[in-house]
């Protein structure tokens, strides 16, 4: 198997009635404004990973780089896949690192991110994490705070709430929603945690951010958070 066989592949799968934006915004200046989609569905996208993971580092980087993001899509899954299954954990991430610019979409970033980046990172130095979330680049700082899932799913929370804090006045709406999600999914866990950083930034928490991590708690706890802020 090889890079032309899975492009043939994807070629015959494409489909149009698939093609959905709903959800990210390709509007003018918009962060999606230049997404191109050529409707490959999602079950097919994982199928295709699977059967196409051991293409080696550069086809797979050559596939990532292309502008369709069922492309990119198919490459990131490709990678994680490899990822869990071959020795090259650690030329998988640097080569992710060296790519982060081509990730460009919250669902690319969402799996694929926690899965290598993170997971490379459970027994490692962590500072790259704190680059990427004071990076200008939307990416890269969805990256920092997605990635830290692998460590909440380990038990370790105290990642998550530190690049929170860093990226707790960003305006990008994708940035509130991960960093939302990732709050929940550490009180999913561990609730003190999660508001003991909600006492402390819950006044100049973003509605949105709020909202997301918050979402789990009962009635009671949520109005009184809702209100504090």
């Amino acid at each position: 198997m090889d890079l032309e066989e899975l492009k043939k592949e994807m070629k015959s799968l494409k489909d149009e009635n698939n093609i959905d934006h709903r959800f990210h915004k390709t509007g003018k200046g918009d962060y999606a404004e230049s997404r191109i989609s050529i409707g490959i569905s999602h079950k097919d996208k994982i199928n295709l990973a699977k059967k196409y993971y051991k293409l080696n580092l550069q086809e797979l980087e050559e596939l990532l780089n292309s502008k369709i993001t069922d492309y990119k899509s198919i490459a990131l899954r490709a990678l994680v896949e490899k990822y869990k299954k071959t020795k090259q954990k650690k030329e998988i991430y640097e080569m992710y690192l060296h790519n982060t610019k081509q990730i460009n979409g919250w669902d690319l970033v969402d799996i694929s991110a926690w899965k290598i980046i993170g997971d490379y990172l459970l027994d490692k130095d962590k500072s790259i994490l704190y680059k990427l979330a004071k990076s200008s680049n939307l990416w890269e700082k969805r990256i920092a705070i997605v990635s830290t899932y692998a460590f909440i799913r380990e038990g370790m929370f105290e990642d998550t709430p530190k690049i929170s804090e860093i990226l707790l006045k960003d305006k990008e709406d994708l940035i509130h929603k991960a960093v939302g999600w990732m709050l929940r999914e550490v009180g999913n866990r561990n609730q003190d945690v999660e508001e003991k950083f909600l006492m402390k930034h819950v006044k100049q928490m973003p509605r949105t951010m709020l909202r997301y991590a918050i979402e789990k708690f009962n009635d009671e706890k949520r109005k009184y958070y809702l209100k504090k802020s």
